[in-house]
């Protein structure tokens, strides 16, 4: 009795568990498969991109931005000439989208970049070595780590006029304008204070030196980081998205109460 049992059970088992092995193992195999694929992938994309090097920024240069500013750097009638520009003003116009322009107008907008990191470092590498200019700044000077009350009130003398002191931006003329600053990189911040893109003036160390530069950077960082206290900012344009936002919600809700007094009394 007790071997007729032990036989039944067993041959009961047998079949769902042989299919339940066999899925598993294929699930198994499969999942082993494909992060074994992707991380071979990964490895292989980043030892592509790190490998560029000057003469693949040259490549670049000649692909995609010669047509404006000529083989040479030298410009064309459609661009000027980058002889001077550096690697900072190159990678700033490249990582913000300005560069390539895709019409010509008042400003460059920034858009999406379209390199990845490594070309554009690549291309900024081409730039400077063939006319040198300004280039990076140590790590110190965008460590956030400055007089953040001294940085703020050098933003508000040398900035806050057309970029609003909340560094929301502000219009400028002809169709022109200063952009926002509330989520642009220290770096970046840095670039535009010393090349000066488009319509902002250049600030060289006679009229900011390399620590009031840090101190405004750091002053900027601070803002982004820092909490709201006071409620919604309503993009910190002051008196006029206040005022819309009055004129709107407040004198809507008094003509509002009035057409209800109005109807009730009648």
């Amino acid at each position: 009795m007790a071997r007729e049992k032990k036989r039944r059970s067993t041959g009961r088992r047998s079949p769902l568990a042989a299919a339940a092995l066999i899925g598993a193992g294929l699930m198994i195999t499969g999942a082993v498969y494909v992060g074994a694929s992707a991380a071979i992938a990964s490895t292989d994309t980043q030892v592509a991109a790190s490998t560029l090097t000057v003469e693949d920024g040259e490549k670049l240069f000649q692909a995609n931005c010669a047509t404006c500013h000529g083989l040479s750097l030298e410009g064309t009638d459609n661009g000027p000439s980058l002889f001077g520009v550096g690697e900072l003003a190159a990678e700033f116009q490249l990582s913000t989208g300005r560069m390539p322009l895709q019409a010509q107008g008042p400003q460059a907008p920034q858009k999406k970049p379209q390199f990845t990191p490594d070309q554009i470092q690549a291309i900024s590498a081409y730039v400077q070595s063939v006319a040198p200019g300004p280039t990076y700044p140590a790590d110190r000077v965008l460590d956030g780590k400055g007089d953040v009350a001294h940085g703020a009130e050098l933003f508000r003398i040398n900035c806050a006029m057309c970029h609003n002191v909340a560094a929301a931006g502000g219009a400028l003329t002809e169709g022109k304008y200063a952009p926002a600053l509330t989520s642009t990189s220290a770096l970046h911040m840095y670039a535009a204070m010393v090349t000066g893109p488009q319509n902002m003036p250049v600030f060289g160390d006679m009229n900011l030196s390399e620590e009031d530069k840090r101190d405004i950077i750091s002053a900027l960082l601070y803002q982004q980081q820092s909490e709201q206290i006071g409620g919604a900012t309503l993009g910190s344009l002051g008196p006029v998205s206040e005022g819309l936002f009055v004129w709107i919600f407040g004198i809507g809700a008094l003509v509002a109460i009035t057409v209800w007094i109005t109807a009730k009394s009648n």
